[in-house]
């Protein structure tokens, strides 16, 4: 708009400018007023009268041009006031315009952060302010990340829309790391397969103080940011507790890092792998669309990778984009939010945190996502755990091949009420079968789904083993449980070993 009156301010004042030219070569080639009636046919020189004669000629001729003049110099005062109209009408239009360009770029900047999903999902001012400092002071991020740049995400609210704006937030990657030369096969993968360094800075915290694993980590240079825990001293423990001694590094280690994370680099959310895993093609696009579905559900407090009964026969590859809730914490590829770190960091354990993780005083009726098909593989057969469970279980889980656009998918579906309400029709509304059923697979038709029921903790044993799932319980919850519930193929067919209908809570003595 500003352009288009800016061409016909210029070409108002070239018609005027041209306009006035002729009136002055008008004005120039006119007879004198007083003698018009006499100069009809013009006087030629050397007639009866040559403008009515020498002497008044001359005076008049005079007159003409000084008035002639005059006439010239006022409308030529009148066209310098017009063009100093024109130039100040100029200067306020590209004034104006100039302040609409800053008023779009402020807007820009000053655009609301993330959707207006749940309390939980707003950035408070807390958060805003830790944002701040984080972009001033933070050594892994880029100042260029002060331009906040917009993405669509999935909505999680309960009026489930498609779509909403949120800020690309930076999600850190933290690899706890201690002798494992290895580490170099769990930092590849996620070097090659990282989007941005400015989105998914890579920490790894050492400790142990093992020199051969600290030049491989320092080998990637600037690609990773290389910190130490200091303290590398043995810890007290009960006697009976000393074959232990590494699970109470462990832990002493994680909370360490943790702090680093959230305190001295003023992150406000991480994935935590270790140093023996390795990580899926979509192992970032997992957790980046994960990241607002963690925040707007209360019901919610952790984002796994892992699947603990993901071995090739019970999973479903041609479904990798399948997503569940489980009451089961399953680690090996995590995500954790600042705020749930306020709430567990100042009762963290000596030891044994993971199982800590799953006990009812933390867990809190909270569950978290983990998906079909795992985005994390073990590698790492030698560690304090001298291999449990990696010859029977680890050492098959299927680690997906297949990139899936979860950033571009609609999430709502995992929010608790709604997963809830189809959870049940499809779990309760499956047919009730046999567990010999099942192994001879000669009276089922079709792939299901299926239901096995359970109803005490040694018959869940039972019929686990059968099925090939995992068998242990943690405070009374199966792993990938949720509900009570344990998803999974078997032979082709989908299968749902579950308690009775009418499930309330789970009995921690089932341990």
């Amino acid at each position: 708009m500003v352009r288009k009156k800016g061409s016909l301010i210029l070409c108002g004042a070239f018609l005027f400018v041209v306009w006035n030219a002729l009136l002055l070569l008008y004005l120039w080639g006119r007879p004198p007023v007083d003698h018009l009636g006499e100069a009809v046919g013009g006087a030629e020189p050397g007639g009866k009268e040559e403008w009515g004669g020498a002497k008044g000629g001359r005076a008049n001729l005079a007159g003409e041009v000084i008035r002639l003049a005059e006439e010239v110099e006022a409308e030529l005062e009148t066209q310098k006031k017009l063009l100093k109209q024109i130039e100040s009408h100029r200067s306020v239009w590209a004034h104006r315009k100039d302040l609409g360009k800053r008023d779009m770029k402020d807007g820009a900047e000053k655009r609301p952060a993330g959707p207006q999903l749940h309390p939980k999902d707003s950035l408070d001012m807390k958060d805003q302010v830790q944002a701040k400092h984080s972009q001033e002071m933070n050594p892994i991020q880029d100042p260029q990340q002060n331009d906040i740049q917009i993405k669509e995400q999935p909505i999680l609210n309960n009026e489930l829309e498609t779509t909403v704006t949120s800020p690309q937030i930076v999600i850190p990657i933290l690899v706890i790391a201690c002798d494992r030369v290895t580490v170099r096969r769990s930092l590849d993968r996620l070097i090659q397969y990282r989007p941005s360094a400015k989105l998914f800075p890579i920490i790894v915290s050492q400790d142990c103080g093992h020199a051969e694993t600290a030049r491989v980590i320092g080998s990637y240079g600037d690609k990773v940011l290389h910190i130490r825990q200091p303290d590398l001293s043995d810890i007290r423990v009960r006697p009976e507790h000393r074959k232990f001694q590494g699970y109470y590094k462990i832990s002493r280690h994680y909370r360490w890092a943790l702090n680093q994370v959230f305190h001295t680099l003023s992150q406000s959310t991480v994935v935590i792998v270790e140093d023996d895993l390795e990580v899926a093609p979509d192992f970032f696009e997992y957790f980046r669309a994960l990241y607002p579905v963690l925040r707007a559900d209360p019901s919610l407090w952790c984002v796994s990778a892992w699947n603990d009964n993901g071995r090739d026969a019970l999973v479903d590859p041609g479904k990798a984009e399948l997503l569940y809730r489980t009451d089961f914490f399953p680690g090996l590829g995590w995500m954790l939010l600042k705020d749930m770190w306020d709430e567990l960091e100042p009762k963290w354990p000596s030891a044994f945190w993971d199982d800590w993780m799953r006990q009812p005083e933390q867990r809190r009726d909270r569950s978290c996502v983990r998906p079909e098909v795992s985005r994390t593989i073990t590698f790492g057969r030698k560690g304090v755990s001298l291999g449990q469970f990696f010859d029977q279980y680890l050492r098959y889980i299927k680690l997906n091949g297949e990139f899936v656009p979860f950033t571009k998918q609609d999430l709502s579906h995992l929010v608790k009420e709604r997963y809830n309400e189809r959870f049940a029709k499809e779990v309760y509304g499956a047919p009730l079968v046999r567990v010999e059923d099942l192994l001879q697979g000669s009276t089922l038709t079709g792939t299901g789904p299926y239901r096995v029921q359970y109803s005490t903790r040694d018959s869940f044993k039972v019929l686990a083993r059968n099925l090939g799932v995992m068998d242990d319980l943690k405070s009374g919850v199966p792993r990938t449980g949720y509900r009570g519930v344990v998803s999974f193929l078997h032979r082709g067919r989908r299968v749902f070993l579950s308690p009775p209908d009418g499930w309330t809570k789970y009995d921690v003595s089932w341990s």
